[in-house]
């Protein structure tokens, strides 16, 4: 199943405790709670650019899967990591503490970040 496509910003479950958890200060919280974000999937075979643009930021990875790769964290931080795919619709990386498991499913893309016992869920429809 191909990811390309852009996706916006449906629902979101466990933002604030999420964002709290990974240290985003409380204002950047707050003025990114209510904003909708659209996802930019690139699929080019194993080789992928994932753009999330989420008002006036924007956070782009790049990645091929089963490849160490340099990866922006939620926070903006960038480390390395492989992204492994399960399936042809299921992508899975980890993210020093955060696990990161995006989902396609027909036009819905759901994306799941877990920090210990946090888990923050975002649903994500194709436009």
């Amino acid at each position: 199943m191909a990811f390309n496509g852009k996706y916006e910003l449906a629902t979101q479950e466990n933002f604030e405790p999420f964002m709290k958890a990974i240290g985003l200060p409380d204002d950047q919280i707050e003025k990114g709670k209510d904003i909708k974000s659209v996802t930019e999937i690139v699929q080019d075979g194993k080789h992928f650019t994932v753009t999330v643009t989420t008002g006036s930021k924007v956070l782009r990875n790049e990645f091929t899967i089963g490849q160490e790769a340099e990866l922006h964290t939620p926070t903006g931080d960038k480390i390395k990591s492989v992204v492994n795919m399960e399936g042809d619709n299921k992508l899975i990386v980890h993210l020093n503490a955060i696990t990161s498991t995006t989902e396609l499913s027909g036009d819905t893309l759901t994306n799941v970040l877990k920090l210990n016992d946090i888990v923050y869920k975002r649903v994500s429809k194709r436009v």
